[in-house]
């Protein structure tokens, strides 16, 4: 009788099993495919890239074709009091989010910029970097929404609350209006590995710190160039906009640039930047 008393009031309940049970393989197969998104997403970001081990010393080669060093030769400086004539040029660098969309940089100026970045030291001189030009404003317009998009998720869910309130002072939002009225968008990709001539693959050693010192290279260009840039680096739209450029998948967007002149009523930040005391120790 018991047995059946309990089994009756078991009926009773069902739809509340049912519905828990369901609840809870529900919440088990949601997290099971954020771990395959996160693992596909880390896969997309960075992949590790695998030498084979060789059998004998004879199968290696260096990537750079083997020649006779040259004598140095001193290029051009900004002297007399050259370092104090690019610390007066350099000062003047402020991030710009206002941007007239009518005057226009001259293509050959941007190519000078990017040449000069393209000076820059790398692990084992690889040079694993590719600057991405965007003039189109389809283009531009497209990068846009792919970045508010994600911006919008950033600024609500994914960024830390300390995060949005530290930026509060600095009035930054998820909407992006100068990624379609800047002249010139330059999206910066690190290229975790190349070939070399007979087909291999060739290692980029320090491929991200070789292409940040690029970029900052670029920036001192922009600036002593008269232009005016914005940098960011959009939280999870590296992979939209890498297939957007059709890049190749050893290309892993690091920064995107806005480059233009800043519109007549443009306003900026009332910062002031630390003093040399503050970064600079004396052993």
């Amino acid at each position: 009788m018991e047995a059946l008393l309990n089994s009756s009031k078991l009926l009773q309940h069902w739809p509340t099993i049912v519905l828990g049970v369901l609840l809870a393989l529900s919440i088990k197969y949601l997290r099971q495919r954020r771990r395959v998104i996160k693992k596909e997403l880390e896969g997309e970001e960075d992949i590790a890239v695998n030498f084979p081990q060789s059998t004998a010393d004879d199968d290696l080669q260096p990537a750079l074709e083997e020649k006779p060093h040259v004598l140095f030769v001193p290029g051009q400086s900004l002297n007399p009091n050259g370092a104090r004539r690019f610390y007066e040029v350099m000062r003047g660098r402020r991030s710009v989010r206002a941007f007239n969309p009518h005057k226009q940089p001259s293509q050959e100026v941007i190519e000078d910029c990017i040449r000069a970045a393209g000076t820059a030291p790398s692990g084992a001189h690889t040079e694993p970097w590719t600057f991405c030009v965007i003039v189109d404003s389809e283009i531009k317009q497209t990068v846009r929404q792919i970045v508010e998009q994600e911006e919008y998720i950033n600024y609500s869910q994914r960024m830390h609350a300390q995060w949005v309130t530290d930026l509060r002072p600095l009035q930054t939002t998820s909407t992006k209006p100068y990624l379609s009225d800047a002249p010139y968008l330059i999206l910066i990709f690190k290229q975790t590995h190349g070939l070399t001539a007979n087909g291999r693959k060739k290692l980029h050693y320090y491929n991200e710190i070789s292409t940040s010192i690029a970029a900052g290279m670029l920036l001192c260009a922009l600036q002593a160039a008269g232009l005016c840039s914005l940098v960011t680096t959009p939280l999870n739209c590296g992979p939209a906009l890498r297939r957007l450029l059709d890049r190749p998948a050893n290309e892993k967007l690091l920064i995107l640039l806005a480059v233009g002149y800043a519109a007549e009523d443009c306003k900026v930040p009332d910062l002031e930047r630390k003093s040399l005391e503050d970064i600079m120790v004396k052993y």
